[in-house]
């Protein structure tokens, strides 16, 4: 079982279930360094599966962890031995019905039967505002009904436990379809002067109303007491689980021995454990020809998100858990793993997850996917720009250390015709301001090979891989290897680590500051070029590296990126200076845009000069 509550108001009911034995993290509520924080955090307590907060992301979250189920249950079940089988509970309040995610993911939900998740809808009328009549009468259960899921109410939530019972025996019992259980409750229930009102939602009753709560309750029992009995009938369950846990061991001995291919897939994915040599399968210019293709200048220029393509294909080759799609742009994002079919109702077992229009719940269902089992690495993609629909299930990824891989395509004005509403500006930047997140812009193949290995490798921080619709040349002296280091050095014609200029760049840029060093050093200009491909990591090398790649003693430094020039004077300094597009881009070709903007040799070669 896996249990996932998603509002803030369910927290303290799962910190009490986990917490039996442990009164003083509930003491602590909410206090720092207590591991029992507002919202619940998987890094933070154990046995918590999920990190929420923002409403509708946990809901989201167990439609991942359910698709997980279904998906490795397809895989690896057999008609005799039935190995991975586990439902997944949900609670969600009134608020998260509100927001749009928890459509879009039930939607997913009904679309694709997960007959194992089972939501609970805590139906308490009351949000933070007050009454929920002010903002919210829609027949919910009618919503989801339409959705594909099949409904409960049970109308006394305070206490109709047996109700509540049959209702998880009801949904359980229903194969093909999710379940939602309306359970209509009074919010600070047993409180005679604050139930059923929003001041209780969010703060505490304060002394004199939890004394007479108690007293209405006729609970007389000293605070953080828990009586005898409660703990005898609650500690059946440690009996329960381990007899469980022994059970299914047996079981899987048994799997190893009949199955030993499959057994060995599904203990990777259960222990995250990478297959031996998995890296060798990319593409890179390190590995001989003869295992796959070797980027040099002579290869045909490509888009980096077709090279990613390529990279996405040939891990899912070698590694088990690899998994993921895109939101309704598979052909746009090149994000389609040719060898698999796709993830459906009926063909559970394949790995091509088709999210639709979905960016929202996109990110947040792969979170789910994610934290489900340490070897389950799954990847989804869109537009780069579309990233600030799903930015809060990024931001929550980060938080999480889940190692999703975000695929976003289409990473600058360089996309041309489709104008400024789908022309990233500012989310390089603001992505890159993100705590616990790797941003990687690859210039080429070589590097967006690289990206890919650093990706799978950081399994506790997911990564955001930019990547351009328009087509690059393979450069000189880009590396698979050097990616890890964040910036390099590609080209430099100086001596003694004292260049006259420092050209930076990333991405479709690099190749424009390669052609203008090129020119600046037919001049007799020392000029170096820096692919700073990954500021994050670049910033957790040892300061005898970094400045051995930019030395602090040269001051002519100019970067050109195609996005806001925000961030750059951290490595160009207050003598450098910075090419980039402050402002929202236009409808134009690529090259017309990039010569219209700023972006090209020549101007970067009169910038250089003035240095």
């Amino acid at each position: 079982m896996i249990f996932s509550t998603t509002a803030s108001s369910c927290s303290a009911v799962m910190y009490a279930g986990l917490d039996m034995a442990a009164m003083d993290d509930l003491k602590a509520f909410r206090q720092l360094g207590s591991r029992t924080p507002g919202h619940p955090e998987n890094f933070e307590t154990p046995s918590v599966e999920v990190t929420t907060g923002p409403l509708g992301q946990g809901f989201a979250n167990a439609v991942g962890l359910a698709l997980a189920e279904k998906h490795l249950a397809a895989r690896f079940n057999k008609t005799d031995l039935n190995i991975v089988d586990h439902y997944t509970y949900v609670i969600l309040g009134d608020g998260c019905q509100m927001e749009g995610i928890s459509n879009e993911a039930a939607s997913l939900a009904g679309h694709w039967g997960l007959g194992k998740l089972i939501a609970f809808y805590d139906d308490n009328h009351i949000s933070i505002d007050g009454s929920t009549d002010i903002a919210f009468t829609e027949d919910v259960l009618a919503r989801y009904e339409a959705l594909g899921w099949h409904t409960i109410w049970v109308k006394n939530g305070n206490t109709g436990y047996d109700d509540i019972r049959d209702a998880i025996r009801e949904g359980k019992a229903v194969k093909n379809k999710p379940t939602l259980i309306k359970v209509t409750t009074t919010i600070g229930f047993g409180s005679p002067n604050k139930a059923n009102t929003y001041s209780v939602h969010g703060s505490a009753l304060g002394s004199k109303e939890v004394e007479a709560t108690r007293s209405n309750l006729q609970w007389h029992h000293e605070p953080f007491h828990v009586p005898d009995e409660v703990k005898r009938y609650w500690s059946h369950h440690v009996d329960e689980g381990a007899s469980l846990e022994a059970e299914w061991n047996k079981k899987f001995a048994e799997y190893e021995k009949k199955y030993h291919q499959e057994a060995v897939e599904l203990k990777t994915i259960i222990s995250g454990e990478l297959p031996s040599g998995w890296d060798s399968a990319l593409p890179v210019s390190t590995i001989p020809e003869s295992y796959c293709h070797t980027y040099t200048p002579e290869c045909p220029p490509d888009a980096t998100r077709n090279l990613s393509q390529k990279c996405l294909n040939a891990l899912a080759k070698v590694i088990p858990g690899f998994l993921g799609g895109s939101a309704d742009l598979a052909t746009s994002n090149m994000t389609l793993l040719k060898m698999f079919g796709d993830f459906q109702r009926d063909t559970p077992e394949e790995r091509n997850i088709r999210f639709g229009v979905r960016e929202h719940a996109m990110g947040a269902i792969s979170n789910g996917i994610a934290v489900h089992s340490p070897g389950l690495i799954p990847y989804c993609a869109t537009f780069f720009v579309f990233t600030d629909y799903m930015r809060a299930a990024i931001r929550l990824s980060a938080l999480s250390e889940s190692g999703v891989i975000f695929v976003m395509t289409h990473d600058s004005i360089g996309l041309g015709e489709d104008g400024p509403t789908h022309q990233p500006i500012e989310q390089l930047f603001s992505l890159r301001a993100m705590p616990n997140i790797l941003l990687l812009r690859p210039a080429d193949g070589n590097e967006t090979s690289g990206a890919y290995k650093v990706a799978i490798l950081n399994r506790k921080r997911p990564s955001i891989l930019a990547l351009s619709r328009q087509k690059l040349p393979h450069l000189n002296g880009t590396s698979i290897d050097a990616i890890a280091k964040g910036g390099y050095i590609i080209s430099d014609n100086s001596s003694g680590n004292k260049p006259d200029l420092i050209l930076i760049s990333t991405g479709s840029e690099l190749e424009i500051a390669e052609k203008a060093a090129a020119e600046l050093r037919r001049d007799n200009r020392a000029v170096r070029v820096v692919s700073l491909v990954c500021w994050e990591l670049f910033e957790e090398q040892a300061e005898e590296y970094k400045e051995s790649v930019l030395p602090s003693e040269v001051t002519s430094r100019l970067s050109i990126e195609a996005g806001v020039t925000l961030g750059w004077e951290k490595y160009i300094g207050q003598k450098g200076k910075a090419i980039g597009v402050d402002r929202f881009g236009a409808s134009a070709p690529a090259g017309k845009i990039y010569k219209e903007l700023g972006l090209t040799v020549e101007n970067v070669i009169a910038i250089a000069k003035t240095l």
